[in-house]
């Protein structure tokens, strides 16, 4: 077959109109073949004839899209040396666009055998052909129709993220066509987007798209990595999430997804494991970066290379400090961005990319890169701010462009509302935008991505049924999962007959989606969560491709309500913007913790103003906040004055009834109940100022006073920064 020299960029396959240029980065190889495979799995090897800065290319005339290929690369193996090429196995292309094909725990996907008692550090191979039992790459035709499709423009603090599994959000529905269930092609059907839009959300957060793979002990066990963080292609869209084939067709798939969302006015944030790969550590399979150039993609230990660095629990670390391996990302970061047009990344265990070497370093390479970025520095970037490895808790300390997902707001909502003491100071802190952890970086309250629920863990509505986790299914002897949940399941342990209880479930559900979506920051649901979703007590889902993790579409009254009660929290919140600011309250040591300029006052249910005391009191579980509509002190995006309704929010997280006794009219005229998360029933009677509102136990009343009547006076009121 002839080949002609091609070119060393850009690296991966990249299909001109007449034929195919091929690129693959190996700095070890002292070979590279590239395979073209056929629809028989029949090979056929070419030698790639030029190589240019550690860069081996060539180019192919006439093929087509469609075509699946891999690499075989000739070079050294010698694992105490870190190096592990293995010429009997087919190599993914680490810049494939699309993958074909299945993969299970054969014996030839691993460079051992397996009855060598010193596996993976040994310089002997097993010999054993990996062709037709790994996955393998695909050409691709880059073009596509994109007609009018434009990003929405969502500003970080008007939005509203939605985090969901492509299938286990579609799978169930009954108007989405059987067919297309579980695929990217139905989250784009009319009957998702419909709830999407209803609900009021800005964002839908996926879940790991890129392709992946199952670990084969959960395939032993009749199990998969449902969740997906187990990466092996970094431009490729899952396969196992494609309707249409898996040729080529997912990457089309994906972008009409993209379109549909975007037309709906739905920003597109894609959940990213740059943190490591499905390799996993010297006894893992050789699947792509491990066979090209082992050394120069994972971080090895430094006095025993045949072992991996791991930081992340699954047994390896990308080599942050290597320039490929940063190539890498930013390239992919970018390719995402600008042909399949997403908006923005959530960086799974983010903390190890910031790993140049041992320690967490807000200033290292990879930082830099994103920041000088032109294309991704202008999206949304949320860091997961934490790994497993030494000092890896970095939440608040991620550099400005970052925002983060606050763990601390999920721990002080969780306890907060379980009754725990001595949380309201926190509380309060955490309601307001977190300005503790993130002012002194010089960012703004979007710093906080607010969650007290995420795809790890427990459901909103396990939280509230179950004491202790439940996680049998998982086969690991109920072993895995976070045990210290800070849930409280309201007196039984799962599920019961009792409507008392669940008329409390159902409350402190409502109590803590009110907390979410009415605090300063940016707030994340979790799909289903606004629909009573449970998981039947199993908080580590990660394996269960089945209806324990799937949206289960079928609601009864409770959920439906819910469902409704959650819109209208949503739109309570787009519509006014003292619940969205752009900057901190203004506070001031000198004010005694008080805002300087009235934007903000905390009060006691007996209606004086909060003291140290009164923060002190370790039993203290309820306090009543103003909410100044006539002192956001910012203007709009189009550069006028913000004005709103003033506010009253009510929180009683004590057992018992509180009687509170609403401020004197120099706060406002009349309120008008907005929310009550104890009952169904609004009444829209005005209260006058100074007048008693009995607020059940466990729960969250919200009154608003409309702005006709006269800006409020300077409130005194704790600062939201101290705790």
């Amino acid at each position: 077959m002839e080949i002609w020299p091609g070119k060393p960029y850009p690296l991966g396959a990249t299909y001109d109109g007449t034929g195919t240029n091929f690129a693959v980065f190996s700095e070890v190889a002292e070979t590279v073949e590239l395979c073209l495979i056929d629809d028989a799995d029949e090979e056929t090897r070419i030698t790639l004839p030029e190589v240019d800065g550690h860069v081996w290319h060539g180019y192919l005339p006439g093929t087509q899209p469609g075509q699946r290929y891999g690499f075989r690369v000739h070079g050294p193996y010698d694992p105490a040396r870190g190096q592990r090429c293995d010429p009997t196995k087919l190599l993914l292309d680490p810049y494939a666009k699309a993958v074909d094909g299945l993969m299970t725990g054969d014996p030839s996907l691993f460079s051992y055998s397996f009855d060598d008692p010193r596996a993976g550090l040994s310089t002997r191979t097993n010999g054993l052909d990996s062709l037709g039992h790994t996955l393998m790459s695909v050409v691709i035709n880059p073009f596509f129709d994109w007609g009018q499709d434009r990003a929405p423009q969502h500003e970080y603090h008007d939005s509203v993220i939605y985090e969901a599994h492509v299938k286990g959000l579609t799978e169930l529905h009954p108007e989405i066509p059987e067919e297309i269930r579980g695929t990217y092609a139905g989250i784009a059907h009319p009957a998702c987007i419909a709830h999407l839009k209803e609900l009021g959300i800005t964002a839908i957060e996926l879940m790991p798209v890129h392709q992946f793979v199952h670990d084969f002990h959960l395939l032993d066990r009749g199990l998969t990595n449902y969740w997906g963080y187990n990466t092996i292609g970094f431009f490729a869209p899952h396969s196992g999430y494609a309707a249409y084939g898996t040729k080529g067709e997912q990457v089309a798939e994906f972008k009409g997804m993209v379109k549909a969302l975007h037309a709906a006015d739905i920003e597109v944030i894609l959940d990213v494991v740059y943190n490591h790969t499905a390799e996993g550590n010297h006894l893992g399979p050789t699947l792509c970066f491990r066979g090209l150039d082992n050394a120069n993609y994972y971080r090895l230990v430094a006095d025993d290379p045949a072992h991996y660095y791991d930081t992340t629990g699954t047994g390896n670390s990308l080599l942050m400090r290597s320039p490929h391996v940063l190539q890498l990302i930013m390239d992919s970061l970018r390719y995402w961005v600008t042909e399949m047009h997403v908006d923005g990344f959530r960086f799974d265990l983010a903390a190890t990319l910031a790993r140049q070497f041992h320690e967490v370093d807000r200033l290292s390479a990879f930082f830099d890169l994103v920041q000088q970025d032109p294309v991704v520095s202008q999206v949304k970037l949320i860091a997961e701010p934490w790994d497993v490895g030494d000092g890896g808790y970095q939440v608040g300390n991620f550099p400005p462009l970052w925002t983060e997902w606050n763990g601390k707001f999920r721990d002080t909502v969780r306890d907060f509302w379980r009754g725990e003491s001595a949380t309201l100071g926190e509380f309060a802190s955490r309601i307001t935008g977190s300005s503790d952890l993130y002012e002194h970086s010089s960012r703004k309250p979007i710093a906080s991505i607010n969650f007290v629920v995420a795809h790890d863990g427990f459901t909103m509505r396990d939280l509230v049924s179950y004491n202790e986790k439940h996680n049998e299914a998982n086969g690991e002897g109920n072993q895995d999962g976070e045990s210290h949940n800070r849930s409280w399941n309201c007196g039984v342990e799962g599920p019961t007959d009792d409507p008392g209880i669940n008329r409390l479930r159902n409350r402190q559900q409502r109590n803590m989606l009110t907390t979410l979506l009415l605090s300063q920051g940016v707030p994340m649901l979790a799909h289903g969560d606004e629909v009573s979703r449970t998981q039947r007590g199993n908080n580590n889902g990660y394996c269960q491709d089945n209806d324990i993790t799937w949206v289960n579409w079928d609601l009864d009254e409770d959920e439906r309500g819910l469902l409704e009660f959650t819109r209208r929290l949503v739109d309570l919140r787009r519509s006014h913007p003292v619940f969205h600011r752009r900057r901190f309250f203004a506070g001031s040591a000198d004010h005694g913790g008080e805002s300087a300029i009235g934007e903000i006052g905390w009060f006691q249910p007996n209606g004086g103003h909060m003291d140290e005391g009164s923060w002190a009191n370790g039993f203290a579980q309820s306090v009543m906040v103003y909410l100044n509509g006539s002192a956001i002190t910012e203007p709009s995006s189009r550069g006028q004055q913000i004005l709103d309704d003033h506010f009253l929010v009510l929180f009683n997280a004590s057992s018992a009834p509180i009687a509170f006794t609403l401020p004197d009219s120099t706060y406002g005229e009349q309120w008008i109940l907005q929310i009550d998360t104890a009952t169904d029933a609004v009444d829209s009677r005005p209260l006058k100022p100074g007048s008693g509102l009995k607020v059940e136990g466990r729960s969250v009343v919200v009154l608003r006073c409309p702005r006709a009547t006269p800006p409020a006076p300077r409130a005194r009121g704790r600062r939201a920064s101290t705790t």
